[in-house]
């Protein structure tokens, strides 16, 4: 198995949002999807505006929660652009960069994901956390068959 760039393992296939989209409709998408990572890329150019994660998501609907109660937060939800509550300062790979260059960030920052970005700034696709644990299972897979 020859596995050596982020290209090899991301996802290229991914779910976004544009910067008109609502926290209505990044909860709806991760719940529905099972997803944990929405990039927000810009309709017009296709460039990465920044990630709603999870984490920020949730974050959100409970203050929102919190302050308005549970039979306002669909509306509240509708209210809040994801522009205001993404994740802008975030760090981007290109596709043929090492994996080994990689690695560092996943362990160091704990963070899930990292976006896979065209020299344009172009969201090209995502590798997470758990495509390294897929490439980890398939690797030892090869060696106990060795």
């Amino acid at each position: 198995m020859a596995v050596e760039h982020v290209g090899d393992i991301m996802a290229r296939q991914l779910l976004t949002l544009s910067q008109d989209a609502t926290l209505k409709d990044a909860h709806d998408l991760m719940r529905e999807k099972s997803i944990r990572h929405i990039p927000v890329v810009d309709k017009d150019s296709g460039k990465l505006l920044g990630v709603l994660t999870q984490k920020r998501m949730i974050a959100t609907v409970m203050s929102l929660l919190a302050d308005y109660g549970v039979s306002a937060l669909e509306r509240r939800e509708r209210q809040v652009r994801v522009m205001d509550i993404i994740d802008s300062d975030f760090e981007s790979v290109d596709a043929k960069a090492p994996l080994t260059e990689v690695v560092p960030f996943f362990l160091s920052n704990k963070h899930g994901c990292l976006t896979v970005v065209d020299q344009d700034g172009r969201l090209e696709g995502m590798v997470t956390s758990s495509d390294f644990v897929r490439l980890c299972a398939e690797l030892l897979k090869e060696r106990s068959k060795a």
